[in-house]
Parts: C-alpha cells; sequence; structure tokens
C-alpha cells in the first residue's frame, strides 16, 4: 500500500470537532501513515498535545509562534512555550519547533515583533537539535537575512507552504538542512509552482503537506481541507515529475524521515 507522510497539518482545530475521529480514518484509509502537527499559539498546545495522545504513533506535535498569532504578549507566550520545551517530561514530546516564521502579507504592525519572535525560535531548534518548520509570507528579503545569520548552526527543517519563484527556491534549498513543503495550491490552473518545481527544485528537496484546514487542492478547493486530501498533490507531483504516484509518495516520505528521523521507525 502506497505510504505518504502529512508533514503540516492542523487537526487539532475545532474545524475537526464534530469528525476529527472520521478525518484521521480517511487519511489512514488514504495512505497516510504519519501527521505532523505544528502549533499555532500558546492556546493550542493543550488541543494538539491531546490528540496527539488520542492517536499515538500517527500524530507528532511540534510548538512554535506562528506569525500572524505574535502580539504585543509574544514575549511571555514564548517564554511559557520555552518553559515546557526545557521541561523534562513534556519537552520530549515535541518533534520539532514550528509554525514559525515572518508574514507582513496583511499586516506589518508587529513586524519588529515577528523578527524578534522568530529569531529566538530558530535559537530553539540550534539549541535542541530540532527541525524548524517555517512560514513566510510577503518577507522573503528578512527570513533569509535571518536565516544567514544560523547558516553555520547547521539547522534542519522544512520551509512550508512554498509558493515563490525559482530564485527563491535556490536561495531556501542553499540551506541543505530544508525541504520545501509542497501543497495544495500545487494544483491549481493558474499556480506557477509546477514550472518552479521543474526547473529549480529536485524531488529529494520536496515533501508534501496539506496545511488542513487550508489550501485544499483540486478537487476540492474551495471546501476544508483534510489530510486524505494529499493524495492529490502527489497524484501532480507525479505528473511534474514524471513519476509515478507511488514512487513520489515514497520519495517525499523518505524526505520527511530525513527533517524528522526520530519518527522513522514510528508506525510504518
Amino acid at each position: 500500500m502506497m505510504q505518504i507522510v502529512d508533514t503540516h497539518t492542523h487537526l487539532y482545530t475545532e474545524e475537526f470537532d464534530s469528525d476529527r475521529a472520521d478525518v484521521v480514518q480517511r487519511a489512514r484509509e488514504a495512505g497516510v501513515t504519519h501527521l505532523f502537527l505544528p502549533n499555532i499559539d500558546g492556546g493550542s498546545v493543550n488541543r494538539m498535545l491531546s490528540m496527539c495522545e488520542d492517536y499515538p504513533g500517527i500524530c507528532h506535535p511540534l510548538i512554535g509562534l506562528h506569525p500572524e498569532e505574535v502580539r504585543d504578549d509574544y514575549l511571555s507566550v514564548l517564554e511559557e512555550m520555552k518553559r515546557l520545551l526545557d521541561s523534562p517530561q513534556e519537552g520530549k514530546k515535541f518533534v520539532g519547533i514550528g509554525e514559525v516564521g515572518l508574514d507582513f502579507y496583511w499586516d506589518s504592525t508587529f513586524r519588529a515583533q515577528q523578527l524578534d519572535a522568530f529569531e529566538q525560535q530558530v535559537r530553539w531548534a540550534s539549541e535542541k537539535g530540532l527541525p524548524l518548520v517555517i512560514h513566510s509570507r510577503a518577507a522573503f528579503p528578512e527570513l533569509y537575512e535571518t536565516m544567514e545569520k544560523y547558516r553555520s548552526r547547521e539547522l534542519t527543517g522544512i520551509f512550508h507552504c512554498f509558493g515563490g519563484t525559482a530564485e527563491e527556491a535556490e536561495a531556501l534549498l542553499s540551506f541543505p538542512g530544508f525541504m520545501l513543503g509542497i501543497g495544495g495550491a500545487v494544483t491549481y490552473k493558474k499556480s506557477s509552482l509546477p514550472d518552479v518545481l521543474r526547473e529549480a527544485v529536485p524531488l529529494e528537496r520536496v515533501v508534501v503537506e496539506t496545511d488542513a484546514p487550508y489550501l485544499a487542492p483540486v478537487p476540492h478547493r474551495g471546501r476544508r481541507n483534510e489530510s486524505a486530501y494529499i493524495v492529490d498533490t502527489v497524484r501532480r507531483l507525479s505528473e511534474i515529475y514524471g513519476l509515478s504516484v507511488e514512487e513520489v509518495a515514497a520519495a517525499t516520505s523518505e524526505n520527511a524521515f530525513r527533517v524528522f528521523p526520530s519518527c522513522q521507525s514510528i508506525n510504518r
């Protein structure tokens, strides 16, 4: 049976409260063996950990403050997250730092705070030896500048929801420990992403993700996204790279385990 890793999904959010068990079951039936759950803010940590307790082996939690959730109180939120991360009991539960990053698309009011929060969390990843899952929108120069300062730290991770140019892809892939996260947007008719992938991104640097409940792929666009729909993204990548669906599923899964090696033997 085909095996797929969803490296970025938010199935712990309230959008799935009424049918979470069914959503997980559909994912399993579609061949999804692992669900990586990035945290968003302080209030979502317990919901995420609770889901991981309900679905051991398949669900893996990360911890981090999403850039769009950075507010005046961000330092206290980060302090509590760092306390959990440093806890001998709680800290070992987290397999990565995420979802972190920079987002100036809608509002740059908290630009300075976002930059500080991102850099603090990059340091956490370096100190703990954990991979980063990085969100970036309308902030590529600032993202690259921050990451460049830590190039010597041999960081690993995923640039989540990549949708940039070939030049941006090449710049991000100059960080050897990182993959590009590709989701439902690659299936959209007007997306330039297929051409960028063909030109600048080898399959061995790609992982797949859903970002559920957001960014559902064709033919589900406009609906609540869920992890089972990742098959449609894998199918589109198979067309782009001229490989079978099974080959793309296998390659992207192995790439995911290069980022999260401690999870490789779990639930396989």
